[in-house]
């Protein structure tokens, strides 16, 4: 297509879904920005057809302009993949064409023959360490002309949690509720902090940190919303059970290694080491037998699993030496 900045093949590799997609709109807004006429195609690998490739990207009788995009490529038929390889090296000048592919074994050929006939590629990489979904979180908010400070990023990575496409969302949602140039803490606590406690998990984290107030009033919020008590009791458990897996692990070990020793995301195993500040074990074994004795009152075994849980998070916060 003359004038626009989309090429005339390109192929996206990667299997971060969300970063994938972007990259996807991308070429298909520059070729409608060229040509706001132009139709889009949107097909599956594993649904295109033997010739139907020629059909879609034959020249126009009406002089309309295309764009093919074609998802889940590492599901394309060997025929199709020889049909688009052949197409990449004398492409039509009225179809922009988009191949979207995870990457890996499957489907390879198509990979490998495009990129020699001279697709442009875009390699999307998977976003896997908290210091990369903090600047997918910085850069959320960059591209819509603000920006977050580093507590408050941390924070909202704290409450919403990995997944890219829900961190997108949460920071959208920031851009559009508040005004500030600069997103601070208090904003996402104002958003977010909800969802973190009605997990459970700033229950246990508040406890497990000695913030005894703070955990009682979480504790008793989730309850008032209707969070089930044995999710709560599962919340603390869990919270202890990193503190015992993380502690116990032999000291030798350090980053990627102490991760998959104790099997958890190297994001994780810092927050965790952090906690472990002023517990020893004799105070971790009393604080998780408060919480195997309220499982079994929350499951039936005691008159008042709210009173249960109120206690079990003060025997928690005292078991914690403060050292």
């Amino acid at each position: 297509m003359a004038g626009t900045d989309a090429a005339p093949v390109t192929l996206v590799v990667g299997d971060e879904e969300l970063l994938a997609e972007r990259a996807v709109s991308g070429v298909v807004a520059a070729a409608r920005a060229a040509d706001p006429g132009a139709e889009v195609h949107d097909l599956l690998g594993g649904k295109v057809t033997t010739g139907e490739l020629a059909q879609l990207t034959s020249p126009s009788l009406f002089g309309d302009r295309s764009v093919v995009v074609i998802r889940s490529a590492q599901d394309l038929p060997k025929e199709v993949i020889a049909e688009i390889v052949a197409y990449t090296k004398q492409p039509s000048e009225d179809t922009v064409m988009v191949l979207s592919h995870p990457g890996g074994v499957k489907g390879k050929a198509l990979v490998d023959g495009v990129k020699k006939a001279g697709a442009k590629v875009v390699t999307v990489s998977k976003v896997t360490k908290a210091g990369e979904r903090l600047d997918f979180i910085r850069g959320e908010f960059k591209r819509a002309g603000r920006s977050i400070s580093g507590d408050a990023a941390q924070a909202l990575l704290d409450a919403v949690g990995n997944d890219l496409r829900e961190l997108a969302a949460a920071c959208s949602q920031l851009v559009f509720d508040t005004d500030d140039k600069t997103i601070g803490a208090a904003a996402v606590a104002r958003y977010h902090k909800g969802r973190a406690e009605v997990t459970g998990f700033n229950v246990a984290d508040s406890a497990v940190e000695g913030r005894l107030a703070e955990a009682l009033e979480q504790l008793r919020w989730a309850l008032g919303t209707g969070v089930a008590p044995v999710l709560l009791v599962s919340a603390l458990a869990g919270g202890l059970r990193s503190l015992a897996k993380v502690g116990s692990a032999p000291r030798n070990l350090r980053g990627g290694q102490l991760a998959s020793h104790v099997g958890m995301p190297p994001w994780k195993v810092d927050r965790v080491k952090r906690q472990l500040n002023g517990w020893g074990p004799e105070g971790l074994a009393r604080a998780i037998q408060a919480v195997a004795s309220a499982d079994e009152q929350v499951k039936g075994g005691g008159a008042d699993p709210a009173y249960a849980l109120e206690h079990t998070v003060q025997v928690i916060v005292a078991s914690r030496t403060g050292r």
